[in-house]
């Protein structure tokens, strides 16, 4: 007898019946209940808060470190192409959503969520645990980790602190996804629980649904645009190119992992024509570095939290975040939500430094935000990733190939 599958619930289901019960909680049930999943959520924050530093210096490190220089050129100009695509990504989510959102939000609206900007719970205690160093301290180590043993590995050192990180970044996996992930609905419970008692969920979900339907809008529109770039430059037909990505789009939006989605990327990208050689070079590396979905939806959402909490924001704020972020992101690991937990210590540049507190309510909203459409973030991510290969399968083809065969 075959053994029947057993059945796992998404995360994105999950976080939804976690917004759920939070509402629910929060308008049915006594505060003293309330308060104790508030409890339960402020020791997760804290643990979260602790982890955040190690999860970057153990992604960006190994990130950085694997980006080793064999493929001369082409891992240039693939970076650049990623980091210029996710850049102006952002950018562009940014200007749509400073034009449309405001016209969503009504002053009526806007007030009812000031009136309950003081009514939190309080935990019954919290718990303090303080992290082992800052998230600047641990970016700026990561990449003088990641920068040198990328350089002098194999040359001036061996390998041994490159398998000691690479263990440690295993270690931050598992974290990651035996404990980060599944509390993760505990944690958003906790916040819309919180939010519901204080009044402020219904005003602010009224605001939400509108600014999903733009995001997934904007990743459709910027799939297009890539596809036709790539047809441009390659003259290929950008509807063949993009009919030849729907199995990669569709596995994105089941697993919500560009790592997981690279076996059936790459067979979108030899369905394009991309050479064996540069397939197996571009998608991999564009999983890691290219994030233009996950970029378009951090920074739509951040607009929104902003306008919804009435904090400045501005293009001069929201530039310097998206570029530092753009690099960042090479730390994003591969699983559900993986973007917003490596976005989170940056979202200070934006929200400011008490609002940006990665374990306090706005960044709580904003993983909410993010996770509710992360699906679609992905898959706008991986389908970029193979409209980049196309680019530099053309350019190799047309320049370096070329070259090298001549000499």
């Amino acid at each position: 007898m075959e053994e029947k599958k057993k059945f796992k619930l998404g995360l994105l289901p999950k976080l939804i019946i976690a917004i759920i019960i939070g509402i629910l909680f929060g308008q049915f049930l006594p505060e003293g209940f309330c308060r104790f999943v508030v409890t339960l959520s402020s020791f997760f924050s804290q643990f979260l808060s602790f982890i955040i530093p190690l999860m970057i210096l153990a992604y960006v490190t190994m990130g950085i470190a694997n980006l080793k220089s064999g493929a001369g050129r082409l891992l240039l100009i693939t970076v650049a192409l990623a980091y210029c695509s996710t850049l102006i990504a952002g950018s562009a989510s940014f200007f749509v959503a400073d034009t449309l959102f405001p016209h969503f939000m009504s002053a009526d609206a806007l007030d009812r969520i000031a009136a309950t900007a003081g009514n939190s719970l309080e935990p019954y205690f919290s718990l303090e645990i303080p992290a082992l160093m800052n998230t600047l301290s641990a970016v700026v180590l990561a990449f003088v980790l990641g920068l040198c043993m990328s350089s002098l590995r194999g040359r001036t050192i061996g390998d041994t602190l490159y398998n000691g990180v690479s263990d440690f970044s295993g270690i931050i996996d598992c974290v990651l996804h035996n404990v980060i992930i599944p509390l993760l609905p505990l944690y958003i419970c906790g916040t819309f629980t919180d939010m519901t008692k204080s009044g402020k969920t219904f005003a602010i979900l009224g605001i939400l649904w509108k600014v999903f339907i733009v995001v997934i809008i904007m990743h459709l529109i910027c799939i297009c645009i890539q596809f036709v770039i790539a047809g441009l430059v390659s003259h290929k037909n950008p509807l063949t190119l993009i009919r030849n990505q729907i199995p990669g789009y569709a596995t994105a939006l089941g697993t919500q992992s560009s790592a997981a989605t690279i076996p059936v990327n790459l067979q979108c990208a030899e369905a394009d024509g991309v050479s064996s050689e540069i397939r197996n070079f571009t998608v991999p590396l564009c999983a890691n570095i290219h994030m233009a979905g996950s970029m378009i939806t951090i920074t739509a959402c951040a607009t929104a939290v902003c306008l919804m909490n009435q904090l400045p924001i501005s293009i001069g704020t929201v530039i310097p975040f998206i570029m530092t972020l753009g690099i960042a992101m090479v730390a994003s690991p591969g699983a559900p939500g993986g973007s917003i937990m490596t976005a989170l210590p940056f979202l200070y540049m934006i929200f400011g430094t008490e609002a940006g507190d990665p374990s306090g309510p706005i960044c709580a909203i904003m993983v909410a935000l993010y996770i509710t459409q992360d699906s679609f973030g992905t898959a706008c991510n991986v389908s970029g990733d193979n409209a980049i290969g196309v680019i530099v399968e053309t350019i190799y083809q047309k320049f370096i190939n070329k070259s090298s065969a001549s000499v």
